[in-house]
C-alpha cells in the first residue's frame, strides 16, 4: 500500500514532458522499446519506488530484478529519512545559523552571522580575515555562496550588498590539506560521509570542476566513491553529464586510486558528530580536511541519494541498499 502511495504521489506530481523526454533520452541511447520503457518505468515505481529520473541516474533499464532490488531509489531514500529523522530535531540542520552554534566545537573556524546593526563587527572580522565565505543560511546545493576577498575601504559596501542578499552568514576560509587541494586549488574538495545509526554506510570525495569556490555535483562538480574500510579513491570520478575522470580535467591530478589522509580520523570525526543530536540518525557530512584534521563545513539531514551508486561506481551492478540494511537491522526487534 504504501509503494502505490509514493507512485501516485509521484504521477500526481510528475512533469510528464520530462517524463517522455527521459523515455526518448535512453531509447536513444539504447534502442530499446518506447512502449517497454514506458511501462517498466511505471514497473520500477511500484515495485521499488524509483521515480523516472532514477530509472534514468542508476540506469535500472540495465538491472535485473535482483540489482534493482539493491538501489536506494527516492522512495527508499524518502523512507529512510522519515525513519531515523526526528522532524522535531532537524530544524537544526536546515538552518545554517543553528547549525554552526550547536557544532560549533566541529567547524574548527570564525564565523560571524550579519544581523544589519553590527558593521563593527563585520569590520573586526575582515580585518582578521579578509578572505572569507558568504553564504545564505537556507541556501542547497551551493547556491548564494561566494567567496570574497575586500579591501577596508569597501566593507560599509560589502556588507549591506551581503545583508540585502540574504548572505548574512560569513566564516573563515577553511584550509584543505595539500593532497586535496592539488585536485581543485579553486574550490573546498569534500569529504560527503554518510552516517546512519552512527555508522559510516558511505562516503564520498565532491571536487570542484570550475574556477569558482562550489564543489557540489549539482553545480558541475564531480563526485567519486572513497572505500570505506581503506580510504581510498578505488573507482574514476563522474559529472552530472556522466562524463568520467581518472584525473582532474583542469590540473590533471589522478583522482583514481588517491588515498585520503587521517582517513580512519575523517570517519571518527563524523561519528562522533552524529551523535549530537541522536533523534536525527541519518546525515550526510560535508568534512574538509585540513593539515590539523577534518573540520565541519555542514551537516545533511536528507542526504540526496543522488551520489549513491552511480552505475561506473558499482560493483556486481550492486546499489547500497544491502549496506544500509545490515545498518539497519542491527539491535531491531526480529
Amino acid at each position: 500500500m504504501r509503494k502505490l502511495k509514493y507512485l501516485f504521489q509521484r504521477i500526481k506530481g510528475m512533469n510528464y514532458k520530462n517524463f517522455f523526454a527521459t523515455i526518448n533520452y535512453i531509447h536513444q541511447k539504447t534502442h530499446k522499446n518506447r512502449f517497454l520503457l514506458f511501462w517498466d518505468i511505471i514497473y520500477c515505481g511500484l515495485k521499488y519506488q524509483a521515480g523516472y529520473m532514477d530509472y534514468k541516474l542508476f540506469e535500472m533499464y540495465n538491472m535485473n530484478r535482483a540489482e534493482r532490488k539493491t538501489v536506494i531509489t527516492r522512495g527508499i531514500n524518502n523512507d529512510i529519512m522519515r525513519r531515523y529523522n526526528n522532524p522535531q530535531f532537524t530544524h537544526v540542520f536546515n538552518n545554517k545559523l543553528e547549525f554552526n552554534k550547536r557544532f560549533n566545537k566541529y567547524l574548527k573556524r570564525s564565523w560571524l552571522e550579519l544581523t544589519g546593526a553590527n558593521l563593527i563587527e563585520f569590520q573586526d572580522f575582515v580585518n582578521k580575515h579578509p578572505e572569507f565565505i558568504a553564504k545564505p543560511i537556507d541556501g542547497t546545493c551551493g547556491h548564494g555562496v561566494e567567496k570574497l576577498k575586500v579591501k577596508k575601504k569597501e566593507i560599509p559596501e560589502i556588507y549591506e550588498r551581503l545583508v540585502k542578499n540574504g548572505q548574512v552568514l560569513i566564516e573563515e576560509v577553511a584550509t584543505q590539506c595539500d593532497t586535496i587541494n592539488k585536485l581543485h586549488p579553486y574550490s573546498i574538495n569534500t569529504l560527503r560521509l554518510v552516517t546512519l545509526k552512527s555508522e559510516v554506510v558511505a562516503a564520498f570525495i565532491r571536487i570542484g570542476n570550475h574556477k569558482n569556490c562550489v564543489d557540489n555535483f549539482n553545480s558541475q562538480g564531480l563526485v567519486a566513491p572513497i572505500n570505506i574500510e581503506t580510504g581510498i579513491v578505488d573507482y574514476p570520478a563522474i559529472d552530472k553529464q556522466d562524463h568520467i575522470y581518472e584525473r582532474h580535467p583542469l590540473t590533471n591530478e589522478p583522482i583514481l586510486w588517491l588515498t585520503i589522509p587521517k582517513w580512519e580520523k575523517v570517519k571518527k570525526f563524523c561519528i562522533q558528530a552524529s551523535q549530537e543530536i541522536p533523534e536525527v540518525g541519518y546525515i550526510g557530512w560535508d568534512v574538509c580536511l585540513s593539515d590539523e584534521g577534518p573540520l565541519l563545513i555542514e551537516g545533511n539531514e536528507f542526504p540526496g541519494h543522488d551520489l549513491y551508486q552511480l552505475p561506473p561506481h558499482r560493483n556486481n551492478n550492486q546499489g547500497l541498499l544491502p549496506i544500509f540494511e545490515k545498518v539497519m537491522n542491527k539491535g531491531e526487534d526480529k
